[in-house]
């Protein structure tokens, strides 16, 4: 058995209140890890295109501001 299927079997054996407090753990995990690869890719220029096609798109009267 690997580990993601021992960590399945894991999880299935959890009683309702832990795993109530894993899935809080989890979604702030995955949060957390989103967050930092977006900073990531923002650092490493991988978002300039979109943010060059918003910018078009407001000067050209496509959006407003908020």
């Amino acid at each position: 058995m690997g580990a993601l299927e021992h960590l399945e079997q894991q999880v299935l054996q959890l009683s309702s209140e832990d795993l109530e407090k894993f899935r809080v753990w989890f979604l702030e995990l995955d949060h957390q890890l989103w967050d930092k690869e977006i900073e990531a890719d923002a650092r490493a220029g991988k978002l300039d295109h979109l943010i060059n096609e918003a910018r078009a798109e407001f000067k050209a009267g496509k959006t407003r501001a908020l």
